[in-house]
């Protein structure tokens, strides 16, 4: 019996190029790689996609032959393509005779459908209530299952590493980073970790995981003095984290993050979740060890802090979906 084809968007992304590495050690799949540039395609059969195709979520021409012959979909997006992953539901939709499951990328408490507090009470501030950013994960994740698709979703805390990207010139030359989290603790997560999941899901099947929702944190919440800590020891120097506030953050980075980051102080984030227990058999990976240690692609997460990152300061990359009418 020839082995599922498991599409594999946002390949060359942080859990993408991790996941495609897992999947190929399996042995029980095939892997085709989603490329939007052609510059990455070696790279990605190196670690071991066995097809590169082209795609692009803004462009619906590159849909077909990206779909065809594929009965898994791992679907992750960046924020301000939103519109575009909206639009290429609907073509899930239209192949759900063919789509035997998708396993999407999403956020902690992006659940408006399973959510057992009060988005009223459960905010930063009084009035705040839930941060755009997480409506629009939600908005993600309720237009496949308003197509009616097989769907399991990894609500992930905040990403290791991805809060310091901005700073890393900082880091490296002047031996500090800067953010509002202060004391705020957070069970931050390893993207490779969010890989392992996808992988033993996208293995098991809809049959053991259709419809789950699972909360994907790492082993213990941290500050963000514990993150300066195990970073200067991975790097064998002195790091201080600098507090910033949030005005002078959302200044940097636009409204919609700073209210994200607004968000993050408020405690719901530090709580740690047995779910990546319960589908791996193993706890998460501590920041330290993520730091210092090789995925299955050959990065340790010191090699990933250094690539690339969708926010700079000075400008507000979600300016556009923020202006997005999901109508």
């Amino acid at each position: 019996m020839p082995a599922k084809t498991v599409l594999i968007t946002s390949a060359s992304g942080r859990i993408g190029k991790e996941l495609v590495a897992l999947l190929k050690q399996s042995g029980h799949v095939t892997v085709r790689a989603c490329c939007f540039s052609e510059s990455k395609a070696d790279s990605l059969k190196a670690i071991g996609a066995d097809e590169i195709v082209a795609f692009d979520l803004n462009d619906a021409s590159t849909w077909d032959n990206a779909l065809e012959g594929v009965s898994a979909v791992y679907s992750a997006s960046l924020d301000p393509i939103l519109e575009g992953h909206l639009a290429f539901c609907k073509a899930l939709g239209a192949r759900k005779h063919q789509i035997e499951h998708v396993v999407r990328i999403s956020c902690m408490g992006a659940d408006t459908n399973t959510a057992s507090y009060n988005p009223n009470k459960h905010s930063s501030r009084q009035g705040a209530g839930i941060p755009l950013m997480l409506q629009h994960y939600w908005w993600g994740e309720k237009a496949l299952i308003d197509e009616g698709l097989a769907v399991t979703v990894l609500r992930n805390n905040f990403f290791m590493n991805h809060l310091l990207k901005t700073d890393c010139d900082n880091i490296d030359s002047e031996g500090w980073f800067s953010n509002p989290l202060g004391n705020a603790q957070n069970s931050f997560v390893a993207t490779r970790d969010i890989a392992t999941a996808a992988a033993v899901i996208l293995q098991e099947g809809p049959i053991q995981h259709a419809n789950k929702f699972y909360d994907i944190t790492g082993p213990e919440p941290q500050s963000m003095d514990d993150i300066a800590a195990d970073l200067g020891r991975a790097m064998n120097k002195t790091l201080e984290y600098r507090a910033q506030s949030m005005t002078d953050f959302e200044n940097d980075f636009g409204s919609t993050r700073a209210e994200f980051f607004e968000y993050l102080t408020n405690g719901f984030y530090c709580r740690c979740s047995p779910d990546f227990y319960n589908i791996t058999g193993h706890k998460p990976t501590s920041y330290y060890d993520y730091l210092t240690t090789k995925g299955a692609c050959g990065e340790t997460g010191l090699d990933e802090l250094w690539q690339g990152n969708l926010w700079k300061k000075g400008e507000d990359a979600m300016e556009k979906a923020a202006k997005l009418d999901k109508s």
